[in-house]
């Protein structure tokens, strides 16, 4: 995808907080790793484009960075998509076979999932994927393919992940005036769940929380497939900025603050602790106790776990998730989060890493990389679906729903 001979898949990750570029090649061993850019994000907040020409230079040098390790130009990508604007949507749908039980065949299939599909979107959403969760033949739930198998009635669930038609344009058209071709877009927290979660914990049922700089995506998995996403808008630029407004220091400062001395649970932090604190314009630095850093971040991390525990409530997973929460994303590093998540939601947390790729530096080995990692390996899967569409159709079929 990003050579002449194909032998390349490049994700960019156009974020908040910053916009990533990774170049993989493809081995006969697996994907290995060619290289990376990182660049601050300028021109986007809270997953949607607000500054055109500021969030292309950004693109532009972050896959320049890329391209200069791994020595290969970078001409097609998949990209990432999120933000408060992305909603999720389970759908039914099914076609009757006759009165008597008759082989289900290729066209039965693509009818009943045209059915599931056939829902009423405003003018402005469109369906960024379409993801299979069983097959019910006469009454008969969890079947995975049902090709020639025998029913007189073929029903399927599925989740439509859907997004803002104008936002997703808008960072495929950033993408592509930085010189990059979009091959495909992802549900970011579907892609990272591809780089963090573990098969027994999507059988069992498990939410994963990808929390990022401008929102906190989320996606349950029970019994392998995907049975609910939603977005809770609150993620770590929100600490930041609270920060900023309770210590009144620079944006900059308080992120820096942050990073060295936050902490989500003020009785972690030892009595006596200070924190050199910059004031804004010429005013002289001031020390703060450092408690004061947690008691101000506290709140915040116990608002998020809140609302995550309301909104898996509201859409009935909370009961769901019986392998509990994995937490992932850049903000899910701040010391503490794992402690007020577990008190708050009352299931079991485990914080996530990413796996990485063959020659993969050990700094892309971190929470914050996980979707621009899984954005790699949810490619070459679709490349492998698509590969294999002319000879099997149970692959083709997913491959129409997982890209579609």
């Amino acid at each position: 995808m990003g050579n002449p001979q194909g032998n390349f898949l490049t994700a960019i990750d156009v974020g908040s907080a910053k916009t990533c570029a990774l170049i993989a090649e493809i081995t006969d061993a697996g994907l290995r790793y060619r290289g990376h850019g990182v660049a601050d994000s300028r021109g986007s907040r809270k997953g949607v484009i607000v500054e055109l020409d500021k969030a292309v230079a950004s693109i532009q040098k972050a896959v320049e960075a890329a391209e200069d390790l791994a020595k290969a130009p970078v001409e097609h990508a998949i990209v990432g998509i999120g933000g408060a604007h992305v909603r999720g949507v389970n759908s039914h749908g099914g076609i009757s076979l006759g009165t008597r039980p008759r082989e289900i065949g290729r066209d039965e299939i693509k009818q009943a999932v045209e059915r599931a599909r056939a829902i009423p979107l405003p003018a402005d959403r469109e369906i960024l994927h379409l993801l299979p969760q069983e097959f019910i033949l006469d009454d008969q739930p969890g079947v995975h393919d049902p090709l020639g198998m025998m029913a007189a009635r073929l029903e399927v669930r599925v989740h439509l992940v859907t997004a803002a038609t104008s936002a997703t344009q808008n960072v495929i058209t950033a993408v592509n005036k930085a010189g990059v071709h979009v091959d495909d877009t992802v549900f970011e927290p579907l892609a990272a769940a591809d780089s963090v979660l573990r098969a027994d914990e999507r059988e069992l049922g498990v939410c994963l929380a990808d929390i990022g700089a401008g929102s906190t995506e989320l996606i349950v998995f029970q019994q392998g497939a995907v049975a609910w996403t939603g977005v809770v808008p609150v993620g770590g630029d929100h600490f930041t900025s609270d920060l900023s407004v309770g210590l009144c220091t620079p944006l900059s400062e308080a992120e820096k603050i942050k990073r060295v001395y936050g902490n989500a649970i003020v009785t972690l932090i030892p009595e006596g602790n200070e924190v050199e604190v910059p004031s804004v314009g010429d005013r002289p630095s001031r020390l703060l106790p450092q408690r004061l850093v947690g008691e101000i971040l506290e709140p915040r991390a116990r608002e998020l776990c809140e609302m995550m525990r309301d909104a898996l409530r509201q859409s009935g997973m909370y009961e769901v998730c019986l392998a509990g929460v994995v937490l992932t994303g850049g903000a899910s590093r701040l010391p503490g989060i794992f402690d007020v998540a577990e008190s708050v939601l009352r299931r079991a947390v485990r914080l996530s890493w990413p796996a990485p790729l063959a020659k993969m530096p050990s700094t892309l080995s971190e929470p914050e990389f996980a979707t621009l990692l899984g954005m790699i390996n949810y490619g070459q899967r679709a490349r492998i679906a698509r590969g294999l569409q002319e000879t099997r159709w149970g692959t083709r079929l997913k491959a129409m729903l997982v890209g579609a």
